[in-house]
């Protein structure tokens, strides 16, 4: 399955203009990097897998729309899953990727 075409086109309208910024499918998904680093990706579902601190992610997991990424039942230190109904809203959608994107400028350009 295709990642969810809609949320790729708002989170292009939300990092338009970002220094650096490429997207590139992978995994089923669309990720959005800046500077060769991966900040946000589009899923299939419609949800949002975010990079983030690991000293922040945790305190944002809620146990229903924020959890831990896995893949093949792996955690996924330093990234998040936000679910499609926590996006709705353009401004959730904005907090999210600012997330991301604040983290991925703490790192140095690949």
């Amino acid at each position: 399955m295709a990642y969810d075409e809609e949320l790729a086109r708002r989170i292009h309208d939300v990092l338009n203009g970002e220094p650096g910024l490429t997207s590139k499918k992978m995994f089923g998904g669309l990720g959005f990097m800046l500077d060769g680093h991966m900040a946000v990706a589009a899923a299939s579902d419609g949800s949002l897998m975010v990079r983030a601190d690991p000293a922040d992610a945790e305190d944002w997991v809620d146990g229903s729309s924020v959890a831990p990424m896995e893949m093949r039942g792996r955690p996924m230190t330093g990234w998040l899953l936000v679910a499609a109904d926590a996006l709705a809203d353009d401004d959730r959608l904005q907090l999210w990727v600012g997330r991301g994107v604040a983290f991925v400028r703490t790192l140095p350009p690949k």
